[in-house]
């Protein structure tokens, strides 16, 4: 059996393995490739990894510094997964602009996948190249998921000024620290007519479920370099950031 498009827990794994007595396959690959690129064997034990690229794929993982994956991390390489192969595709139809993105001067495929590659020489997915975008009135949205969960979260940081003008306008006599702090009336009202915002512009955009935020939390400091959160262009490091706030991110999907 073989699954794709989307990641099965190890518990899903063995499940299956045991119910319908097969071996249970995983592989990677997009709409690009024509489909798979890498894919486990049995041969290889089972575990977080997509297996090995196919006979006729080249694989390589090209650094990301802003944000901290590079193929001399150790002891696993990690950055964006680039591939090339006979079955790659030529390019978008009637847009050039688009396939130049995808597709390097070299001929390699910029999947926007971030990976591993395990000492046992599998591939392992770990994230996602663009992960951030800037709401309308100011704040900025880290977006997290978790291949395993079924919604996304956030981290939002309010841009200062317009909160203060937003707390003006109510009336409401409170720091900034506090109206960003959920536990807080303000903080709550703040958190609310964010919540609105987001469901708003999603419904603009017209993003399936999947794709919208389902939960968020607040933050009051700034992604900077000095607090390490960001480089000095100001991008942010998205490993340091999830750590920092993988009590929160765990907090969203066991509520």
């Amino acid at each position: 059996m073989m699954n794709g498009s989307a990641p099965l827990s190890k518990d899903v794994k063995e499940f299956c393995q045991i119910v319908f007595g097969a071996t249970m396959l995983e592989g990677y690959g997009l709409t690009e490739t024509g489909a798979v690129i890498s894919c486990s064997t049995d041969e290889i034990p089972p575990g977080d990894h997509i297996g090995i690229p196919l006979g006729n794929v080249q694989i390589c993982l090209e650094d990301v510094p802003e944000m901290n994956y590079t193929s001399h991390d150790s002891p696993c390489p990690r950055g964006e997964i680039l591939m090339k192969g006979d079955n790659l595709f030529v390019g978008y139809y009637k847009q050039p602009e688009l396939t130049k993105e995808a597709l390097d001067a070299d001929g390699w495929l910029h999947t926007g996948d971030i990976g591993c590659w395990n000492l046992d020489g599998t591939l392992r997915i770990i994230d996602r190249k663009k992960n951030i975008f800037k709401l309308s009135q100011g704040e900025y949205a880290f977006v997290h998921g978790d291949s395993l969960k079924n919604y996304l979260v956030g981290i939002i940081v309010p841009d200062s000024e317009v909160v203060a003008k937003w707390a003006k306008d109510r009336d409401l006599k409170a720091s900034f620290e506090e109206l960003c702090a959920s536990d807080s009336p303000a903080g709550a009202e703040l958190k609310a007519d964010i919540t609105r915002e987001m469901e708003r512009l999603a419904t603009e955009y017209k993003l399936f479920g999947f794709e919208r935020v389902k939960k968020f939390h607040v933050h009051s400091e700034q992604f900077t370099p000095e607090n390490d959160f960001a480089t000095p262009t100001f991008k942010l490091k998205r490993p340091l950031i999830v750590k920092h706030f993988s009590p929160e991110l765990e907090g969203m999907y066991t509520e």
